[in-house]
Order: structure tokens, then C-alpha cells, then sequence
């Protein structure tokens, strides 16, 4: 696959899932032995996986949105830096909703196995993020 049909993988991987909630598309973007590896030493494995990975963020932050800042391609891998916003309604890792709205950064690096991807590392500011909830008091 070239490289700019990898990019609009990813790019519809961002737009159909996460903004759409569509987890159905997720068949046709990702492999049977897809591995989600994120912070924290977080590791998903498989579709079932990661449909119920999304559904906490979903269910924690139900307007979630991402918006693509930079997407690059080189070999079988594409990074996406991505800016997501949405509103805390849902409970996250333990932490009651608390009604307060995010902005959270996040890249991604998806490597391609043909024409889906099969695996992604993602760095998440989660410290952002719990500063932005109250959880960790902004340090200073």
C-alpha cells in the first residue's frame, strides 16, 4: 500500500471511530491481531479488544473529538498528532465525572500489515489530563 493511502487510513481511523463512535469500522481498519500498545504499559489486544478499550473513553467523555494536527507516512508506519477536546460525564480509571472539559494530546504511531493497521503505540498526556479533571493539582 502507498504511503498516502496508509495516511487516509489513519486519518479515517480518527474521523469514522473516535468522532463517528462507529466501532464497526474498526473490521475494516484494523487486523484480526491488532496490538494497541499505550501508556502506562496499557496493551490491547484484537478488535473485541479495542472496541472495549474506546467504549470507557466513550462512555467517560461522550462528545469526545479528535482533530488531526500533523499526519507523516514513512514505510509501514503513519504518526498522527492529534488533538482531542470533550467534557468528563462518564466515570475514567476510578475518577468520578467531574463535568469539566478536556484538551488532551496525543500521538500515534500505526504500523500497516497490508491494507489495515495492526499496530499502534500511543502516548497520551494522561497528566495533562488529570490536571485538567482536578485529579493532580497543578504543580507550583
Amino acid at each position: 500500500m502507498s504511503l498516502e493511502k496508509n495516511k487516509a487510513v489513519t486519518s479515517r481511523f480518527w474521523e469514522e471511530v473516535f468522532n463517528h463512535r462507529n466501532l464497526d469500522a474498526i473490521a475494516n481498519l484494523v487486523t484480526k491481531d491488532y496490538v494497541f500498545h499505550g501508556s502506562a504499559g496499557k496493551e490491547v489486544r484484537g478488535r473485541e479488544g479495542l472496541k472495549q478499550f474506546l467504549g470507557m473513553f466513550f462512555n467517560a467523555f461522550p462528545d469526545l473529538r479528535f482533530d488531526v494536527e500533523d499526519i507523516f507516512a514513512e514505510g509501514d508506519k503513519v504518526v498522527s498528532r492529534v488533538t482531542g477536546r470533550g467534557t468528563h460525564k462518564g466515570a475514567l480509571m476510578g475518577i468520578p465525572p467531574t463535568g469539566k472539559q478536556i484538551a488532551i494530546s496525543v500521538i500515534c504511531i500505526n504500523r500497516f500489515v497490508g491494507e489495515r493497521i495492526a499496530e499502534d503505540w500511543e502516548l497520551i498526556d494522561l497528566f495533562d489530563m488529570m490536571v485538567q479533571l482536578g485529579v493532580i493539582p497543578l504543580p507550583g
